[in-house]
C-alpha cells in the first residue's frame, strides 16, 4: 500500500487543479466583462504584477542582486518604452528589456 501513496497524492493534486479550471470554464460564459467586479479583479491582477516588478527592482534576490539598481532600472525602462513604442507588444518590450540588461551586465 505504501508504494501507491505518491500516485494517490498526484491524482488528488491533479483533480484539485483541474476542478478549478473546469469551474472557470463553466462560469466564464456567464461573466460580463463590463461589470464593476471584473474591473476590480483586473485592478487586483495589475497591482500584483506591479508589486512583483517593484520588488524585483528595489529588493532583488538571488542572481539579480549582482546587478546594480541603475542597470535594473534601465532594463525596466527600456522594456516599458519599447512596449509602448511597439504598439503595446509584450514580446518586443521583454526582448528589449532583457537585451539591454544583458548588454549592461556584460
Amino acid at each position: 500500500m505504501d508504494e501507491y501513496w505518491p500516485w494517490l497524492l498526484a491524482l488528488c493534486a491533479g483533480l484539485a487543479t483541474y476542478m478549478w479550471r473546469a469551474l472557470g470554464v463553466t462560469f466564464s460564459g456567464q461573466l460580463e466583462t463590463t461589470s464593476p467586479v471584473f474591473d476590480w479583479v483586473s485592478c487586483i491582477a495589475y497591482a500584483l504584477i506591479a508589486g512583483l516588478v517593484a520588488r524585483m527592482l528595489i529588493l532583488p534576490i538571488g542572481t539579480l542582486q549582482e546587478a546594480t539598481f541603475d542597470i535594473r532600472l534601465a532594463g525596466a525602462g527600456a522594456a516599458l518604452a519599447v512596449f509602448y513604442l511597439a504598439r503595446r507588444s509584450i514580446l518586443w518590450g521583454v526582448l528589449a528589456g532583457v537585451g539591454l540588461f544583458v548588454v549592461l551586465m556584460w
